[in-house]
């Protein structure tokens, strides 16, 4: 087991009309001005955002509003952010929404908490934020995990740079999360949460690291239950407990708990950040899903035992031992229809990837042939080429 430092300081208020509270929440900071962020019109059409402002006023909390995030969120409006938080002196920034809202508010409070260096630096790994505004969010989708995790992913439209960073500054102080909210979230919405939910703990259980045994456990147990609630609440949009069990396997599958001891890079987001960089019109989940059955196939050799484990005590797959990797195949066949089954795709083809832009993806994600993704097989620019090519020709 590795050496590790676990850290979750975000407070979490789960259930039914906590978002009620959220000035009550927020008074205690004793907020100058309040950036309130959020997305598109969903939050105006379903009366939240005028919840939020209520309960804001209850409080005497003034504020200022900055919406039009998009669901891979840009440096732009991240920009536009920065300024009306330096404008309005805001000191406190509260995301209404998914993944791809938190994410946009944690780069506005962190660059409007440095104001003398580039917000895009940290994005590039060339700065570290050492200050930020404080922050919380009222989650409307269960999937990114953002909620409780200190990465953020944002994405340059200039450059077609798809980068996300990690630090202790991306922590929210508060998470708000009432699986109600997340009733109207379409089937695709809710298929493409469901795969990356489930994907943010799949892929640390598969990073190297010995003698993990309960982080295993709780690893393999936030993985079945992500995919099970997930495929409920396709079914049944509006059953309570099904989207309450994945808006939780969602704070718990990327807050770090299920990496304890074991190495850490999300390999396949990386795979896939370069794909929506390029086709911002991708969503995030869906990319994840049309790589991660090829990403498996070539490197599942590389840790047999493992494997095995993931096909018996996931997919209740019972292991052939004369003929191992009958088993691992059947498994990622098994997790492939499953993908079927909730109406995500299974190759990047149909995600509208041209195959002339193969061998650029797999420059950029391998940083001109410069970085090395980690894994029980490492993967440089060849490697992750094959992938590529395996996703698009499935």
């Amino acid at each position: 087991m590795n050496d590790f430092i676990y850290s979750a300081p975000t407070k979490v208020y789960f259930g039914k009309d906590q978002e009620l509270e959220v000035g009550k929440l927020i008074k205690p900071y004793a907020p100058n001005k309040v950036l309130i962020h959020y997305g598109g019109s969903s939050a105006k059409k379903s009366g939240l955002l005028d919840i939020v402002k209520n309960a804001l006023e209850a409080e005497d909390i003034e504020y200022v509003e900055l919406g039009g995030v998009k669901p891979n969120p840009e440096l732009p409006l991240v920009r536009e952010g920065i300024k009306l938080c330096k404008e309005n002196n805001v000191d406190f920034v509260l995301a209404v929404g998914g993944g791809s809202v938190m994410d946009s508010a944690k780069d506005i409070a962190n660059g409007a908490a440095n104001p003398d260096i580039d917000v895009w630096d940290f994005s590039l790994g060339n700065a570290i934020p050492k200050h930020t505004l404080n922050k919380g969010c009222i989650l409307t989708l269960a999937a990114a995990g953002s909620e409780m995790s200190h990465s953020c992913v944002i994405t340059n439209p200039e450059t077609k740079d798809k980068r996300g960073y990690s630090c202790p500054c991306n922590h929210m102080n508060f998470a708000i999360e009432n699986p109600e909210l997340t009733f109207s979230v379409n089937k695709y919405q809710t298929a493409c949460g469901t795969v990356d939910i489930s994907m943010h703990t799949i892929e640390r259980f598969f990073m190297p690291g010995d003698d993990t045994y309960l982080t295993d456990d709780i690893a393999i147990a936030v993985i079945r239950n992500a995919l099970s609630a997930g495929k409920c609440s396709f079914n049944e949009p509006n059953n309570y407990e099904a989207r309450g069990n994945m808006m939780w396997a969602s704070s718990l599958a990327h807050n770090g708990l299920t990496n304890c001891g074991r190495q850490f890079q999300l390999t396949v987001h990386q795979l896939e950040h370069e794909i929506s960089g390029l086709y911002p019109e991708v969503a995030h989940g869906a990319g994840l899903a049309a790589l991660w059955c090829s990403w498996a196939r070539y490197v599942y050799q590389s840790n047999i035992p493992r494997w095995l484990k993931y096909a018996n005590e996931v997919w209740n797959i019972d292991i052939n031992y004369e003929h191992p990797e009958e088993t691992i195949l059947k498994a990622i066949e098994t997790q492939e229809n499953f993908y079927k089954s909730i109406e995500m795709p299974i190759d990047i083809k149909s995600l509208g990837v041209k195959e002339s832009d193969l061998e650029y993806l797999a420059d950029k994600c391998s940083r001109s042939k410069t970085r090395i993704l980690a894994g029980y097989k490492e993967l440089g620019y060849e490697e992750i080429l094959d992938i590529y090519k395996m996703a698009y020709n499935r």
